[in-house]
């Protein structure tokens, strides 16, 4: 297992205070968000807001595990591999009650890994998660499980997840 370094830590904590010192409107429904996720996969977020509850979600990014339920035939847990995914989200603002904004979200999408016996994989992905949207910062945190079934080159369940953190533009 990939244990982070000092520097790794100090980084990621360093860029959440910077974050979250942010001062500005509530950018975080609308316009376009970028920032990191950690977990399976680890890599880039992307956030487009086309609405006032939908939006497009990117991913890229690195995978060094199998994210594979039901290994399929031919894929290799000890390879990297390159991550890419696009959803179409829908939140729920109104979801849960609280004084802090916490909206649900959930969506559907597609992925393709490349690398480690993942070549011209193509997968339809679902997804769900929470969304934290501070006051006064124009940043995102957020917490997602995504299930897949792969269509191409041959059928299998998966599961990514993993938290991140999106700075509004």
């Amino acid at each position: 297992m990939h244990r982070w370094n000092s520097f790794g830590v100090r980084s990621v904590l360093l860029l959440i205070c910077v974050l979250w010192s942010a001062q500005g409107s509530f950018g975080q429904d609308h316009g376009l968000g970028l920032g990191v996720i950690i977990g399976e996969p680890t890599g880039l977020s992307a956030k487009v807001w086309i609405s006032g509850l939908h939006a497009l979600d990117f991913g890229l990014g690195w995978s060094i595990g199998s994210n594979w339920v039901g290994k399929p035939r031919g894929h290799d847990d000890r390879g990297r591999r390159v991550h890419y995914h696009m959803d179409h989200l829908w939140h729920a603002f109104a979801a849960i009650h609280s004084n802090r904004r916490f909206p649900l979200y959930y969506g559907i999408g597609a992925r393709l890994n490349a690398g480690a016996g993942y070549d011209e994989s193509l997968a339809l992905r679902g997804v769900i998660g929470i969304l934290w949207l501070p006051e006064g910062t124009v940043a995102d945190f957020f917490m997602e499980i995504a299930p897949s079934f792969e269509l191409l080159p041959a059928s299998a369940l998966g599961l990514d997840a993993g938290l991140g953190v999106r700075y509004y533009f």
